[in-house]
């Protein structure tokens, strides 16, 4: 039995599948269990799922005992700000130590790839501190540290695939020129599995990347010839900080400035792999940038992007509506269409889809939401047509899905208060009811405020929303109809 943390993040997601290709039992730990719901490999039959908070050591080393080896992909930039490195080191110990006590006799870790000694970022200062932490109770502790990684959905093909994308002029950091040795998700991957059955790699640390050292610059000389555009005109400068650049990425991309800056500190150090022995003990062909970058962009347009950066990090409990204000809009509309239809209109918002009304009004809160420190609109959605508990769409994060009856949305966007979505489908036969209910509860003066102003667009923006609903919903049963 393999334990594997972190298997609703962007690594551990892609990670959980290929072990059970690979003929191992998986134990998935989890805060969430219900964010795992909708992913076939969750329902195999060597997969277990349970339910632990890694603060809670004695529920870690219940968890982890009759497991030979555990993986630990737990990282808290998501939610813990400039606490992250602390709290990422406690949480290490706290899993070193449930470990040891639960007999597990190998932990694998994904660490950062950077020169050592002085100078080097917050970010990997961190990594390496939680490398230590892994180590403290004495069990082999098999490391890769990794610089970026190239792959559909990823953190850092998301920053860099956006910037160049967006910005046909660019000024920079003076970053842009530091060596890196990027590599592909799946080459990461064949690394993290393979490394179970070479019993050299146990109690190791290996730097890990792909084929090619090139610049940042070169980086994106690549991804926008890649994007069939023109070239891209990059002006390094001295002045942009690693907080400056995180709020440009912040505005530009769909990455938040909490994730943004760990990573853009990380950018000022070199990251090129000084040991090699790891090719020799796992060989695979390494992906050049060209051809991580080709291979990702191919998964977006299959729409096979398998894990997101945005599916990570803990998903908030649902607002307590007991007491004080509540707004409520609700509107109701009879769709002459299966529930079926209906539903999967409802679950097709957002992304390229847009929301079915006023999509203009959606992108000006979008660009509002970024500049006070919001997510906006740019973090999308994973696929363009089904939804999985806690994915994002675009500034609304999924918190209940019930195929074809209901599917729930808690807004994450910057508000003086606290925002939810929710659509009901009602089963009629050959028809069906569709109830659309919108609740905000104002936190102080300025909530009230809030709902007051732009209550006067609702009619435009949710009764439009459910009239586009219901258009989409008849379109998709005619073309069900046709094809039966």
């Amino acid at each position: 039995m393999i334990a594997l943390t972190g298997c609703t993040g962007y690594v551990g997601g892609r990670l959980a599948p290929r072990l059970l290709e690979a003929g191992y039992r998986v134990r998935c730990l989890v805060r969430t269990p219900g964010k795992l719901r909708g992913r076939a490999w969750a329902a195999h039959r060597d997969v277990e799922i349970r339910q632990v908070e890694m603060e809670d050591g004695s529920a870690l080393r219940r968890e982890l005992e009759g497991c030979e080896a555990a993986y630990y992909l737990v990282h808290s930039m998501m939610s813990a700000g400039e606490e992250y490195a602390e709290r990422d080191r406690r949480l290490a110990l706290a899993f070193a130590g449930a470990a040891r006590e639960a007999g597990v006799q190998r932990i694998l870790y994904l660490g950062g790839l950077g020169e050592q000694g002085q100078g080097l970022s917050e970010h990997l200062s961190s990594r390496q501190e939680v490398e230590a932490a892994l180590g403290s109770t004495g069990i082999p502790v098999t490391v890769f540290r990794a610089a970026m990684i190239i792959g559909s959905g990823s953190a850092s093909f998301e920053i860099l695939r956006y910037l160049v994308d967006r910005l046909p002029v660019m000024v920079t950091p003076r970053w842009v020129s530091t060596p890196c040795q990027p590599i592909a998700i799946r080459n990461v991957i064949t690394y993290l599995v393979e490394a179970l059955r070479v019993n050299e790699t146990a109690g190791e640390v290996f730097d890990i990347g792909g084929a090619d050292v090139m610049s940042y610059r070169e980086i994106m000389r690549i991804m926008a010839e890649e994007l069939g555009l023109p070239r891209r005109w990059i002006v390094p400068v001295p002045v942009l900080s690693p907080s400056l650049s995180s709020r440009w990425i912040h505005l530009v991309t769909p990455i938040s400035r909490d994730i943004a800056r760990p990573l853009a500190e990380g950018l000022r150090n070199p990251v090129v792999c000084r040991d090699r022995r790891i090719e020799a003990l796992i060989p695979q062909r390494l992906f050049g940038v060209r051809e991580a970058i080709q291979a990702a962009l191919e998964s977006m347009a299959r729409q096979d992007v398998e894990t997101s950066w945005s599916m990570a990090g803990a998903m908030p409990g649902d607002p307590d509506w007991a007491g004080g204000t509540v707004f409520r809009d609700v509107r109701e509309i009879r769709i002459e269409a299966p529930a079926a239809a209906a539903f999967r209109a409802v679950c097709r918002m957002g992304g390229g889809h847009g929301w079915y009304a006023a999509d203009w009004l959606w992108v000006l809160r979008g660009w509002i939401d970024r500049l006070v420190g919001g997510p906006g609109l740019r973090r999308g959605r994973r696929d363009p047509e089904t939804v999985q508990y806690g994915e994002a769409l675009d500034f609304w994060r999924v918190t209940g899905v019930e195929a074809d009856s209901r599917l729930s949305l808690r807004a994450e966007m910057k508000l003086p208060g606290e925002a939810l979505l929710e659509f009901r489908v009602e089963d009629q036969g050959r028809e069906c009811v569709l109830r659309q209910i919108a609740l905000f509860q104002p936190r102080g003066l300025f909530g009230l405020l809030y709902w007051y102003a732009v209550s006067p667009l609702h009619a435009v923006v949710f009764g439009g929303m459910i009239r586009g609903i219901r258009e989409e919903a008849l379109r998709l049963g005619r073309r069900r109809e046709a094809c039966a």
